[in-house]
């Protein structure tokens, strides 16, 4: 008697930022396809160590820098790369403090400068804000008051906690966290856009690639648009940006 195979699933890994779309859309592409996913959303650099370590995933949802470099070393298939979406890096304080003006950037420097603790990531979004910090010439200024969240934490559950003033992070890790309060989008001149890819890993739990790309093609398509938005995350065409 033949006995039915059911094929494993289709192991994602991410990082956290687009977790909550990931979660999502995969019910979405389970529910259009039959293939289940099985996400696993860490800090992104957990991620890559894990990947290069050899562990074995279909599809890897990362940072467009954290993907092309693990292209260069062959831990991902030569295959194309799609973006995903792009997310902006949002500011938030402790819900119930007053509202911080920071809609230009010598009001965000002074708002910096008067605080005592300053929160950021482990990720591109921590990586961009040193670089900003710097060309604005206040980095060896606040270098003792910036506090990084360690892997796998959430910045907004150490504003929320009270560990750090402000904190810095994606907006789709902070939309819908508890007990902050989203400041505003920070001006042109501090805006930080980190691109998320997905690729398909060298290494795969199925035999059939073709589910790994329709699983990328899906998360691409104009079917995933209105979830992004709604997860503070943008298409990859035409971006707005996040509301003032």
């Amino acid at each position: 008697m033949n006995s039915i195979v059911t094929p494993p699933p289709l192991r994602c890994i991410s990082s956290m930022a687009t977790r909550q779309l990931l979660t999502r859309l995969a019910g979405l592409f389970h529910d259009e396809t039959g293939v289940e996913v099985q996400l696993e959303s860490v800090g992104g650099v957990d991620a890559a160590r894990r990947l290069q370590a050899g562990e074995i995933f279909d599809v890897a949802v990362l940072a467009s820098d954290a993907i092309a470099a693990l292209r260069a070393d062959a831990t991902l298939a030569a295959g194309g790369v799609e973006t995903v979406a792009l997310s902006f890096v949002a500011a938030a304080v402790r819900q119930g403090r007053a509202p911080v003006p920071v809609d230009t950037l010598p009001r965000l420097t002074a708002m910096l400068l008067d605080c005592a603790s300053i929160g950021y990531s482990t990720g591109p979004s921590g990586k961009a804000l040193l670089t900003r910090l710097d060309s604005w010439g206040i980095l060896d200024t606040l270098r003792s008051r910036l506090v990084q969240a360690p892997p796998g934490r959430p910045v907004a559950a150490m504003v929320a906690g009270g560990e750090v003033d402000i904190g810095f992070q994606q907006l789709s890790e902070m939309i819908r966290a508890p007990g902050i309060a989203i400041v505003s989008k920070l001006p042109p001149e501090a805006e930080i856009l980190t691109a998320f890819d997905a690729a398909e890993c060298r290494a795969a739990t199925r035999p059939d690639a073709e589910t790994a790309r329709a699983f990328i093609r899906f998360l691409c398509s104009d079917a995933a648009i209105a979830v992004k938005l709604d997860e503070g995350l943008f298409p990859a065409s035409g971006p707005s940006g996040p509301a003032a």
